[in-house]
């Protein structure tokens, strides 16, 4: 039966007066100062994907970028973005953390060298000075790639150059750093005119590993915010994918101190490394690398992969 119309009209005039349901709020804290590794979440954001999830999304910027794990351990934040080398050790100290999810599915830690210095291979480094900024994992990293040389630790001389890898290297400080991102460190050493040459982990002893992630407390791994939050930063992905360019204008727009050179060059080097598929998760993949880090006394022991990462 029809409504009449003055019925009908009355009706959609109170639906349209009806307040918007309330969105579920999700406080993700970053890794670093926002730059191109957080394209997918930047662009869910300025896309309105997240709102269309339901999702009222805050990213927050660390103060201390080893804080964002260990205060969403402690429930001062929802989602952080880490990398999957540090949840071993985050899990070996029992954080009570997963991995939900990842941003950047391959490495992009490298060794580099400067290309026209004379480190032409891995085992030219015998006798030579490395810097880096991590001890532990970046000396376990170099540690393998020297391997693959027939050389070990003892043959090169290690100094802590404290983050400033290029200026370091660009000083001749060391012949070499480990821990330079691949997608900012060697578009940096270009501009600076003395570009590098990197030597890629996963091509010299090192299993291959997502360098960022997202990681939650275990109690919030089944929590509905956080599916329809990957299902957005998957929509995000791969409509940045597709428009390269559009996107770039978004995040540019959106933060205006990454608009530069750097920047855009990162944005290209970055995006064929963004995980198509947030999600998903190999589970061998995470076995492989949990043997790794104990082959290298990183860890103890090795947790089954459901106590690092949750299938979707």
């Amino acid at each position: 039966m029809r409504l009449p119309r003055l019925a009908a009209a009355l009706i959609a005039a109170a639906l349209a007066a009806t307040p918007a349901a309330a969105q579920d709020k999700l406080t993700v804290l970053l890794d670093w100062f926002v730059n191109p590794d957080h394209a997918a979440l930047v662009i869910a954001r300025e896309k309105g994907f997240f709102a269309k999830a339901g999702l009222d999304v805050t990213l927050v910027e660390p103060a201390d970028p080893s804080a964002p794990p260990r205060l969403v351990a402690a429930g001062q934040g929802d989602i952080a973005v880490t990398y999957q080398p540090n949840l071993y050790q985050q899990v070996k100290e029992g954080l009570p953390l997963v991995r939900i999810g990842a941003a950047v599915a391959t490495p992009l830690n490298s060794l580099v060298v400067l290309a026209d210095g004379p480190v032409k291979s891995l085992a030219d480094l015998k006798g030579r000075t490395v810097g880096y900024s991590v001890a532990g994992f970046e000396e376990a990293l170099l540690g393998a790639m020297l391997e693959q040389a027939g050389l070990k630790l003892s043959d090169v001389k290690l100094v802590n150059v404290n983050f400033a890898l290029n200026p370091a290297l660009l000083g001749g400080q060391v012949d070499a750093v480990i821990g330079s991102f691949r997608n900012f460190d060697l578009t940096e050493l270009s501009q600076a005119g003395r570009p590098g040459r990197a030597f890629y982990p996963e091509e010299n002893g090192v299993p291959p590993y997502d360098e960022l992630i997202y990681v939650v407390r275990q109690d919030l791994a089944g929590d509905a915010r956080v599916r329809r939050f990957l299902d957005a930063v998957e929509q995000a992905t791969l409509w940045t994918l597709n428009n390269p360019r559009e996107a770039w204008a978004l995040f540019a727009k959106a933060n205006p101190k990454s608009d530069d050179a750097l920047n855009r060059q990162a944005w290209t080097d970055t995006l064929p490394r963004l995980a198509a598929s947030p999600a998903a998760l190999d589970g061998a993949r995470y076995a492989r690398f949990a043997e790794f880090m104990k082959a290298r006394g990183l860890i103890d022991t090795i947790e089954p992969v459901e106590r690092y990462a949750v299938r979707r």
